[in-house]
């Protein structure tokens, strides 16, 4: 058998490597492959709605004890069929970050400080500020003297994460307190 400089080179060299993937571990027969139960395999496993942008893409989020351990697209769903964009699949991180606020902040006015206050502060501290607004700027009557009984001083904006009953119910509530300006996320 005649070789060329070549083929010798080309021989020894695949030889060579042949040689250091065998010794690196590098096993063409057939392997065991051993499976190990799923981490959501005791969870809870509950549907919703990506909160991000007005698609409303559905999430089966796992929690154990309330806390979550996994978020995952839903195939199911008729949107997203399971599939997610980048900050769809972040919500795990988001869920589960240290970084999250976990209780009320709030910034006096004039103030640099931000002071931790409580939920029934906050929410009370809201409702007392929309009856001041609406009570200032309600207005009964047009130029025209008809009644238009509405606040053109406060704005409702919905999320993604409502679905269509919560927008009903949002928007009946702003309506009732004569908001008329009322948008959703998914129109923005």
């Amino acid at each position: 058998m005649k070789l060329t400089r070549r083929e010798f080179l080309l021989t020894t060299g695949a030889a060579a490597a042949g040689g250091v993937f065998a010794k690196l571990g590098l096993d063409l027969g057939p392997s065991v492959a051993f499976a190990e139960a799923l981490k959501t395999r005791y969870s809870v496993e509950s549907t919703t709605i990506c909160p991000y942008c007005g698609v409303g893409c559905g999430l089966i989020v796992s929690t154990v004890n309330r806390n979550v351990i996994n978020v995952e697209g839903d195939p199911d769903h008729p949107i997203n069929e399971g599939a997610l964009c980048c900050k769809g699949q972040s919500l795990y991180q988001v869920a589960t970050s240290d970084r999250r606020l976990s209780k009320v902040l709030y910034r006096a006015p004039g103030s640099a400080e931000w002071e931790e206050v409580s939920w029934e502060w906050a929410i009370q501290r809201i409702a007392q500020r929309m009856k001041e607004t609406r009570d200032t700027h309600f207005v009964p009557k047009d130029d025209k003297g008809r009644v238009v009984n509405r606040v053109d001083a406060i704005a409702a904006l919905g999320g993604a994460a409502l679905d269509n009953e919560e927008c009903y119910l949002y928007s009946k509530f702003a309506r009732a307190l004569g908001m008329v300006y009322i948008e959703h996320q998914a129109r923005i």
